[in-house]
């Protein structure tokens, strides 16, 4: 027989140690992190508006507002699928919207953005000129326009389409003393406006306007400086990007058409561009 060993067996006892158990554990840390967070921004919305006017938070929604025209109708198809398709405008599709031109809204009818025939109908498909507007305001994210800027623009909608009004200032003037060449000021707008004119596709008008001469003048300028002033704008157009087939109109209005009831105010120097609603 052999030798037995005296030697006793080796025991291993392996000890288990379990990770991330009760309070110890970093789960519990993320979910209060995201419920304060959350917290944080509720509280915030609910300060935006109690410390904001309504106005205020109109200037907040429209700078977050998309400045890329797209047709903001839902479309559809027919058949089996039913889908959306890039023509809904002129169609009545399924979902109840679409041809908003046959069914316009009513604040579309009440900010003047349908067009009116002599019926009172609808005239020619939806014009909307929000985006246009939006980009010559800088109300959009990527706008560059500036407070200096802004002080000479206003725009309105008409029967007639979208009017771009640039006027003068006592301080800023839009041409040199009585004559029709540009400054600085007028030819910054001028860009802004052509660059702008991308968003749409509509034909162009160029009005010219000035203000009354101080004494009466055996040969009054009003006429010819009003017209000359609405040719190098539409030059100024040209130059900076709009194709020529849009210009449709050039026309001068001397001191016919005042802004202001004082008619030798610097505000009666202005030149409308309007964006006329296609027929």
């Amino acid at each position: 027989m052999g030798a037995q060993s005296n030697a006793a067996p080796i025991i291993i006892k392996k000890k288990r140690v379990s990770g991330g158990g009760g309070h110890h554990g970093g789960a519990w840390k993320v979910a209060y992190a995201d419920f304060v967070t959350a917290m944080m921004a509720f509280f915030m919305l609910m300060w935006l508006l109690n410390a904001t006017t309504e106005k205020q938070r109109k200037g907040l929604a429209d700078y977050f507002s998309p400045t890329i025209p797209v047709n903001p109708v839902s479309g559809g198809g027919d058949g089996a699928f039913g889908g959306d398709n890039m023509f809904s405008e002129k169609t009545m599709v399924m979902d109840g919207s679409g041809a908003s031109n046959r069914n316009p809204t009513e604040a579309k009818q009440a900010r003047g953005s349908t067009g009116v025939d002599e019926q009172g109908g609808g005239k020619g498909a939806f014009e909307d000129f929000s985006s246009l507007e939006a980009q010559l305001l800088g109300r959009s994210g990527e706008s560059l326009v500036s407070d200096k800027m802004l002080k000479h623009i206003v725009t309105r909608v008409t029967d007639e389409g979208l009017v771009v009004e640039l006027f003068a200032t006592e301080d800023q003037p839009l041409f040199e003393s009585d004559t029709d060449k540009p400054t600085q000021m007028m030819r910054a707008l001028v860009l802004l406006v052509a660059r702008s004119s991308d968003l749409v596709t509509n034909s162009i008008s160029v009005e010219g306007h000035v203000r009354s001469a101080p004494v009466v003048l055996a040969h009054n300028p009003v006429w010819d400086l009003s017209t000359a002033r609405a040719q190098s704008t539409r030059q100024l157009l040209q130059n900076k990007g709009v194709q020529p087939p849009r210009l449709d109109r050039v026309t001068g209005h001397a001191d016919r058409e005042l802004s202001v009831s004082n008619p030798m105010a610097v505000r009666n120097n202005r030149v409308e561009i309007i964006f006329l609603r296609n027929p």
